[in-house]
């Protein structure tokens, strides 16, 4: 199985976002009902995904909803997304610690 978006493999058992996505019929006899296709997202892509902005076409608005509902109720799928970027965060010191020497600004402010 792979990340729809990015394409990336996601292992069994692999954090990720999956969308299952079937047709059926409605007020119609006999009832018919297609087969269930699952939809993988990775944790990176499904957060992006959320905070980006809407795609178009309604049958992605829906996805795009669904996937947003996700994110937005457990910081577990951030959490994940942050885990698996792990090998990244050692590239960029953070702001203020990368071991640099500071300067005092004269008079006892600092300018913008």
């Amino acid at each position: 199985m792979h990340c729809l978006r990015c394409n990336r493999e996601l292992v069994t058992g692999q954090k990720s976002v999956a969308l299952y996505m079937f047709a059926q019929t409605v007020g119609i006899k006999p009832r018919q009902k297609s087969m269930a296709h699952r939809i993988s997202f990775c944790p990176q892509c499904s957060v992006s995904l959320a905070m980006g902005p809407p795609p178009e076409g309604a049958l992605n608005m829906a996805a795009w909803d669904m996937i947003r509902d996700l994110v937005a109720s457990d910081p577990a799928l951030n959490r994940a997304a942050w885990e698996s970027m792990g090998g990244v965060s050692g590239l960029l010191p953070a702001t203020g610690t990368d071991g640099g020497p500071r300067s005092a600004q004269p008079g006892g402010y600092f300018e913008f």
